[in-house]
């Protein structure tokens, strides 16, 4: 076992975790972090996904011990006290879920899109989401969704708070 040391939406936090043991296990069963999903456990669904250092990232095959320098992001971490990140206002006001398994991995996956690209068009938004698997195909709300919190010019300013 090693002791890793881990700072996930803002805050410190200190795990014991066998080296081969991934972030994704780390976050639900030490931190109690439940939002980010297993999936398919390959990294190929995106239900897992997290920003690490900003960055998109499938959290399912991630060491934990990859991960002790860097920030890390999860989909409990977006919101600001009360209120929602702009990309999960767009989400719910898009009706952009249907069972909502794939949900936070969509948001986070498009919160590291409008931080890159702020203004995205919808060949740009759905190159980039290609990999996240949403098995109930809400993908043209999903691709709504994501427009929709790029038109509101804030989701890429708060975009950019989530990374840090």
């Amino acid at each position: 076992m090693a002791t890793v040391r881990l700072t996930v939406n803002g805050k410190a936090y200190t795990v014991e975790a066998d080296p081969q043991t991934s972030l994704l296990s780390a976050l639900r069963e030490q931190l109690d972090l439940t939002g980010s999903k297993y999936g398919c456990g390959e990294g190929q669904c995106g239900a897992c996904t997290v920003l690490i250092d900003g960055k998109a990232q499938r959290s399912c095959v991630t060491k934990v011990v990859a991960v002790s320098s860097k920030q890390i992001t999860t989909i409990e971490g977006l919101a600001n006290c009360e209120r929602l990140h702009p990309v999960q206002e767009a989400f719910l006001e898009a009706g952009a879920m249907q069972c909502g398994y794939c949900t936070s991995g969509m948001i986070m996956s498009a919160v590291a899109l409008l931080q890159r690209n702020p203004s995205p068009n919808e060949s740009e938004i759905i190159n980039f989401m290609d990999g996240n698997v949403c098995r109930c195909g809400t993908y043209p709300r999903i691709v709504s969704a994501i427009q929709k919190a790029a038109k509101s010019g804030t989701a890429s300013s708060a975009a950019k708070g989530a990374s840090r």
